[in-house]
């Protein structure tokens, strides 16, 4: 068996410091779209998260209804690919389309819907993008073949505790849909989430505070080093 080759990796000095999805999800096959292969999609609107990651994608959806502002934002200082929630819980139908068409036209990847999303309104998308649609699902007992009846493309599977055993069900029933899953907060629970059939994994990063409460820890470190530093000199001068 021929021998992996590794690959030449660059960081530029001040990209140093990035958030890096978990290794683990490289073992997913992932998904090709429009012939580029996504494995991991990092689940935030933090801009200053979204700079400085190393995820295949970004995947934007929030507890708020969809704004055009918020698409352009992201699509703009994303160095990756974006996918976009279009709505379809409070924000659905025509006003739902009409996002998804910004989206796509801002350069979107795909589009995602929301749980509860009528299958007119996943319809409707479908007649006016030609990004993927990708529709959340929250339960095993979902009718999936609804949705990509309507138009739905992938499957995106966010059950919590629940999402590998969701993943299973589908996968029982639909052995080549197209499956995103959370992948959880450890190692074992992604690898669970793969196993179980998902093709590619979202991945929570820590939070802005998280991350920055982290940096100063290092920082005051770094502080009281030097500060010991300087007592040795200062007791070595004395000594001497």
């Amino acid at each position: 068996m021929e021998e992996k080759k590794g690959s030449p990796s660059i960081t530029t000095d001040l990209r140093k410091h990035y958030v890096s999805v978990p290794e683990i999800i490289d073992t997913a096959s992932g998904i090709i779209i429009n012939g580029k292969r996504f494995r991991s999609l990092i689940f935030t609107t933090d801009i200053a998260i979204i700079m400085n990651n190393d995820a295949d994608a970004v995947i934007a959806v929030y507890p708020f209804s969809p704004h055009p502002a918020i698409i352009q934002g992201i699509t703009t200082v994303a160095s990756m690919p974006v996918i976009a929630g279009v709505g379809g819980g409070i924000t659905n139908g025509h006003r739902s389309a009409n996002i998804a068409l910004f989206a796509e036209s801002h350069g979107c990847i795909g589009v995602v819907l929301n749980s509860p999303t009528p299958k007119e309104t996943i319809r409707v998308v479908d007649t006016m993008v030609d990004v993927p649609i990708i529709s959340t699902i929250v339960s095993e007992y979902t009718d999936i073949q609804e949705k990509l009846d309507a138009g739905a493309d992938i499957l995106n599977v966010s059950g919590a505790a629940r999402t590998a055993h969701i993943v299973r069900e589908i996968r029982k029933e639909f052995p080549k849909v197209p499956i995103i899953a959370t992948g959880g907060p450890t190692e074992e629970s992604i690898k669970e989430t793969i196993a179980a059939g998902a093709n590619a994994i979202t991945y929570t990063p820590p939070s802005n505070g998280k991350l920055f409460s982290e940096l100063m820890k290092k920082y005051r470190g770094q502080e009281e080093t030097k500060y010991e530093e300087r007592q040795d000199l200062e007791e070595e001068k004395n000594n001497n």
